[in-house]
């Protein structure tokens, strides 16, 4: 890309997408903090997009649920409360109970158990010893888990929504139920628990094993 007085040759659509991964990715990483308040100028700063981009993401933004325009203040980064956990997580409860009924009669055995060996990767590392990379790789195992048996419907609009709902997961993890030290092992084997009952074919068994998963999760952030 080349910019000059914020003029780029990108198309707008193009540049869209890319000032929304931009956003995305900062919010992940904690550079912008949920609750935190935020101007265009400064989402041009921090994104490294041009203001045209920004303005058509604003939109965008606050139809994902991403930002809320607050009268007479501006722009608030969504702010991670009990009101966002339950509405993340009843959104995922019913998207991953369908999802996983259809997995389990569907997907082949090859990725059932390209998901255990993923698992089981984890936990023989974690018995060398616990570290921030092993940390970074459980919770992709445990992202890829959940992204995989979504993706599997193979529809596109299902899958736009979850990873909208995804990012707001993610967000209560961070400030709520980050995957540390003593999570690593037992999300792991849970995981695997699942799995052994995906492998069972059973669309009522996977339905309710995904859903008291998704339940713990919710507890935990709840903090029950």
């Amino acid at each position: 890309m080349s910019r000059t007085s914020g003029v780029t040759n990108e198309p707008p659509l193009k540049l869209r997408e890319k000032a929304y991964r931009n956003f995305t990715a900062r919010l992940l990483s904690r550079d912008i903090r949920p609750g935190q308040f935020i101007s265009q100028r400064e989402l041009v700063e921090i994104t490294g997009m041009p203001l045209g981009a920004i303005r058509e993401l604003v939109p965008r933004l606050e139809a994902d649920g991403l930002i809320t325009t607050v009268p007479q203040r501006g722009m608030q980064i969504a702010h991670v409360d009990l009101n966002l956990i339950r509405n993340a997580f009843q959104f995922r409860m019913f998207m991953e109970r369908e999802a996983a009924a259809y997995f389990v009669e569907t997907a082949p055995d090859a990725a059932l158990e390209s998901l255990r060996q993923q698992h089981l990767e984890v936990i023989e590392r974690a018995r060398r010893g616990i570290s921030e990379d092993l940390i970074r790789q459980a919770q992709e195992t445990d992202w890829n888990f959940h992204d995989t048996i979504i993706d599997h419907l193979d529809n596109e609009i299902v899958s736009n929504a979850y990873r909208v709902n995804s990012i707001k997961i993610r967000l209560i993890r961070q400030e709520q139920t980050r995957l540390y030290d003593a999570l690593v092992v037992p999300v792991m084997e849970e995981h695997l628990r699942i799995i052994d009952v995906f492998f069972q074919r059973s669309p009522q068994s996977a339905s309710a094993a995904i859903a008291e998963h998704i339940a713990n999760a919710r507890n935990r952030a709840m903090k029950l």
